[in-house]
């Protein structure tokens, strides 16, 4: 089955107080964004790359893939208004095949990894990599009461997440619903089950400036893998 993915990278950086957006930060010398696509080329030198950016990002883009010498194929997509409609855009790219949906800013996610999802998805039309939750969680339940939730229950969700792209094209024909925090999300709206594989902790999301030194820490420790 022919491989895609859709790299959503719309993040304006107002976590990270950065005017630049969190995507072309620069992480162990390189930026966010080019780790996250090579870790899908990696995976697979032929999938099919296709990345959603903001229209006023795309000049920038494009002088920083050609100030680094940056030579990926991929095609690149508008974002939209949300993430949902970003992810619609990217949609629109692709024919057939397995379709994964990846976060632009998390960019240490690894072939073994990347491998799990899309293996699952030859057998399931919904694939999400999650870890478990280490940490003990309340759940509000008004004013400033609370209660705590049984965290055996609990995962944590990360990308990517990956689909049959024909059933995921399919779940996105729907209207946009505040619920879809994610594309796992919109495919059980429309009745489909999702299925785990399991996730990795370096599997981080980068979002606010400790995250950038954890990044950091990474590239040092897991050198030859990113």
């Amino acid at each position: 089955m022919k491989n895609n993915v859709i790299i959503v990278a719309g993040g304006k950086g107002l976590r990270m107080g950065s005017d630049l957006p969190k995507q072309f930060i620069p992480i162990g010398g390189k930026a966010v964004l080019m780790r996250t696509i090579e870790a899908f080329y990696h995976f697979d030198k032929d999938i099919n790359i296709i990345l959603v950016l903001p229209a006023s990002h795309q000049e920038y883009w494009k002088e920083l893939c050609e100030s680094h010498q940056f030579g990926i194929p991929h095609t690149i997509a508008n974002g939209g208004e949300t993430r949902f409609h970003s992810v619609k855009n990217g949609l629109a790219l692709v024919e057939e095949g397995l379709v994964g949906v990846q976060d632009g800013v998390r960019p240490f996610a690894s072939i073994e990894m990347i491998q799990r999802c899309y293996d699952a998805a030859k057998k399931y039309p919904a694939v999400i990599p999650v870890i478990d939750s280490t940490d003990s969680l309340r759940e509000m339940i008004g004013g400033e009461k609370s209660k705590i939730i049984d965290r055996s229950k609990i995962r944590l969700v990360q990308t990517p997440q990956v689909f049959h792209a024909a059933t995921l094209k399919k779940a996105y024909l729907a209207d946009y619903n505040e619920t879809f925090t994610d594309d796992a999300s919109v495919m059980e709206a429309m009745g489909i089950d999702i299925h785990l594989v399991k996730g990795e902790v370096t599997n981080i999301k980068i979002t606010t400036p400790l995250d950038l030194k954890i990044g950091e820490a990474i590239c040092l420790t897991c050198c030859t893998r990113y």
